[in-house]
């Protein structure tokens, strides 16, 4: 499958989020990815609907949106109507995960879950063949700049073996701490999108930092 890079425009500047748009589509960055905090599942609050309307407006990128929240089926039809290619719930945020897998994709969308730190990847295997991605949080959710927390990396080798088992056909997704040192190993062990935010949007030149991701992830660019 191919390997993606998707900044993470939480790490934007908030006062020109315009321009950040505008930079990413003149880029190689392959997705948008939009991380959503309600304050009640993660200790932080990020975009309300005006601001990723206005996103997706801007940008010329499929929006990867990314909903950090409790009660997500609340909001899935009103995200699939702002523009949102991918919509990814947590794992730990839905009752009945099946139930709203299916949701997303009756508005439309792309269905991601993602699994937070502590969760194991065992979770979710019995849903995994009606997924397009899963999310491993490589960092606690909730604030971006976190040092990537390296079991992981042992997750994502577990998560390959169910792939490979049940002959899935989803992308695999990381997100939190992710560098361009560590998106070559990660690459390599088979996962397939890269969300990065403060190696992209803190360096000098943010074009050329996601054309670097951009060969990293060329030169793993094969079907594991």
């Amino acid at each position: 499958m191919e390997k993606l890079v998707a900044p993470s425009i939480l790490s934007a500047d908030f006062g020109n989020l315009r321009a950040a748009c505008e930079m990413l589509n003149a880029s190689e960055a392959d997705w948008v990815h939009v991380d959503i905090m309600d304050g009640v599942f993660v200790p932080n609050l990020s975009f309300g609907f005006p601001v990723v309307s206005a996103i997706a407006m801007a940008s010329t990128k499929p929006l990867d949106v990314h909903l950090m929240i409790v009660n997500p089926d609340a909001y899935i039809e009103k995200y699939a109507d702002l523009g949102a290619d991918t919509i990814t719930v947590h794992l730990e945020a839905c009752t009945h995960l099946h139930r709203t897998v299916e949701k997303i994709k009756k508005a439309g969308c792309k269905a991601g879950v993602a699994l937070n730190p502590h969760s194991s990847v065992l979770l979710i295997e019995d849903i995994a063949v009606d997924l397009d991605l899963i999310l491993l949080m490589s960092v606690n959710p909730g604030f971006g700049g976190q040092s990537f927390i390296m079991n992981t990396l042992r997750k994502l080798y577990k998560l390959m073996d169910v792939k490979n088992r049940i002959d899935g056909n989803f992308l695999i997704e990381i997100d939190g701490g992710v560098n361009n040192k560590l998106a070559g190993v990660l690459y390599e062990a088979g996962a397939n999108v890269m969300v990065s935010g403060n190696s992209i949007f803190g360096a000098e030149n943010p074009i050329v930092a996601i054309r670097e991701l951009k060969e990293i992830a060329r030169l793993h660019d094969f079907t594991i």
